[in-house]
């Protein structure tokens, strides 16, 4: 071996040694492998499509386990099978540890499909007649959210000293049209949507059932803690881990990457 052909192999050696060590910099060295809680729905696609490739680059490693009940992923979750989920909004985490002594913290907000109300038998906001019918989510907070785009489109009038965050049917002070409201699980709803006028659904349904989400004829203004965000325990929330998955969804590349990937689905929160 010549002198020039060792020079050549000790500064490659040493290029890549350098490179090596960049890139365990760059990870969490003590947690380099990162497991969340997948569904079968936007929010965990979007991760997997979106986010996952930039945490790749910096030296991590991605895993999931398949759960599609969110109540599940949460206790999963908090026992630290894995390290986090991006399926809940505020009001869930906040009721789940409310409910089972949980210790889950939001780090950031995360793109968002927002609720919408769309075509059932009829097909414009103008056609709404006396008596027609609706179908909305009947969990707490969704059917909160239907009320308020009921509301936000001028249909009906809710009680103003109640909170738009946990109205009920209840809370309706006016119905000048008489609708009629059918209160039925979110899943079931796109399978009869046309036995009703309308139909209102949440982002989640929406990318699921296959609608097209420019169908809407009209969305909801998301209210602060309905926007969907990254859920860790709260033992996890400042390590470098954690925080480089923030970073990641509030990065100008993830951002610039949706702006060519959004169709209509996606609400994005502001970082600034």
């Amino acid at each position: 071996m010549n002198k020039l052909t060792t020079t050549l192999t000790l500064w490659g050696s040493a290029l890549l040694l350098s490179l090596g060590t960049l890139q365990a910099k760059a990870a969490d060295p003590e947690h380099g492998t990162l497991t969340f809680s997948k569904s079968q729905g936007p929010y965990s696609e979007l991760f997997i499509s979106g986010v996952q490739p930039l945490l790749e680059k910096q030296g991590y490693s991605v895993k999931y386990v398949d759960l599609s009940d969110l109540q599940q992923a949460d206790l999963v979750l908090n026992d630290g099978e894995v390290d986090f989920n991006v399926e809940q909004h505020t009001a869930y985490m906040e009721n789940f540890n409310r409910s089972h002594d949980g210790h889950l913290v939001a780090l950031t907000p995360i793109p968002t499909v927002p609720a919408g109300i769309y075509p059932g038998k009829k097909t414009e906001l103008s056609q709404v007649a006396d008596g027609d019918t609706v179908a909305v989510p009947n969990d707490a907070s969704n059917t909160a959210r239907a009320y308020a785009l009921l509301q936000k489109i001028g249909w009906i009038k809710l009680d103003p000293k109640k909170d738009l965050a946990t109205v009920t049917q209840r809370d309706i002070v006016e119905n000048p049209h008489k609708l009629k409201f059918t209160e039925l699980k979110s899943l079931t709803i796109p399978s009869v949507r046309t036995d009703f006028d309308y139909i209102i659904i949440t982002g989640s349904i929406v990318y699921n059932a296959k609608i097209d989400p420019a169908t809407a004829l009209a969305t909801e203004d998301i209210l602060p803690h309905l926007l969907l965000q990254l859920v860790v325990r709260e033992e996890d929330k400042d390590k470098t881990w954690a925080q480089d998955i923030k970073k990641a969804y509030e990065s100008e590349e993830f951002l610039s990457w949706l702006a060519s990937h959004n169709d209509g689905l996606w609400f994005v929160p502001s970082y600034q």
